[in-house]
């Protein structure tokens, strides 16, 4: 008998001793992903803990007096600036996530149903745009919507008006046009991605049932594709309402959202409690409007049907 078939009874009788907990799949399975789980705990629920710890506090200048107080969310929830700065981005954001959604639906439906062979080239061409910076992109407006810029312009030569308007750039609208443009292309894709999972010979037993082009649009395409609606929604909705740039650029005193005053409160107010309570505040809001926005799909879904 070799050494190697002499030492192999041992060995299964070690194998045999592990607990039954360590060879169950869940503790595998969490041993597997506890990595790439704490590397998401430290870089995501972290900083947030973080900000919410701050909410709590107050600074005088440049020390953080650490007793609890809340002083701050009185301060974000009541104070008219803020209030209105707040209604303000709930608005846009809400606006920017109809607008982007009602465009978008109509293209990546001409490219799921009569793309052919060329959706890959169509969707090649929507991500254009995105080669450049957004930065870039946001200033781009500014040529098309300023006094002297390409939409003006184009006005006078058709008659239209007899001499620049102003109106076109910084207020909450050029905020809006721009944001809109902004996250056209991330909204177009997730609807695609549901267009594609619809069962083409569901569209066509309900024609075949005597539904036209539109009653079977509502009634299987739509509802069907209402998941990647709501992920566009979402897509759009909640890093609008943190977008402080393009207000920033664009928006003028009638366009500033909460995230410039957010980002004043951390910046030249040096007051990082008072920025963290808004910066939660909006937190929660937002996250009340998206499982608000996913409810009323859902009972649009159950209508349809």
């Amino acid at each position: 008998m070799t050494a190697a078939a002499e030492g192999s009874p041992p060995l299964r009788m070690a194998g045999s001793r592990r607990s039954p907990l360590l060879q169950s799949e869940a503790v595998q399975g969490f041993a597997l992903i506890s990595p790439t789980f704490v590397y998401a705990l430290i870089l995501l629920v972290l900083p947030i803990l973080v900000v919410i710890a701050h909410s709590f506090w107050t600074q005088n200048y440049l020390t953080i007096d650490h007793t609890f107080t809340l002083e701050n969310y009185r301060i974000a929830l009541t104070e008219p600036i803020y209030r209105d700065l707040l209604w303000r981005s709930l608005y846009i954001s809400l606006t920017v996530s109809l607008l982007t959604v009602a465009l978008a639906y109509p293209i990546a439906y001409f490219i799921s149903f009569h793309g052919g062979r060329h959706k890959s080239l169509w969707l090649f061409l929507i991500t254009i745009p995105f080669w450049t910076s957004y930065l870039l992109r946001v200033m781009s407006w500014k040529v098309i919507l300023g006094y002297n810029g390409v939409l003006n312009s184009g006005l006078m030569g058709l008659g239209i008006i007899q001499e620049p308007s102003d109106a076109l750039l910084y207020n909450s609208t050029a905020v809006i046009i721009t944001l809109t443009h902004a996250w056209a292309t991330f909204a177009i894709l997730p609807i695609f991605v549901s267009l594609e999972k619809v069962d083409r010979t569901l569209v066509e037993a309900a024609t075949d049932l005597g539904d036209g082009p539109l009653r079977s649009f509502l009634r299987v395409t739509l509802p069907l594709s209402a998941p990647g609606v709501i992920s566009a929604a979402l897509i759009v909705m909640i890093p609008t309402v943190g977008d402080y740039v393009t207000p920033k650029l664009v928006g003028g005193k009638d366009g500033v959202m909460i995230a410039n005053a957010i980002q004043a409160q951390f910046g030249k107010a040096s007051n990082w409690p008072l920025g963290a309570a808004l910066s939660v505040t909006t937190m929660i809001i937002v996250s009340l409007m998206a499982g608000a926005t996913v409810l009323v799909f859902r009972a649009l879904q159950r209508l349809a049907r």
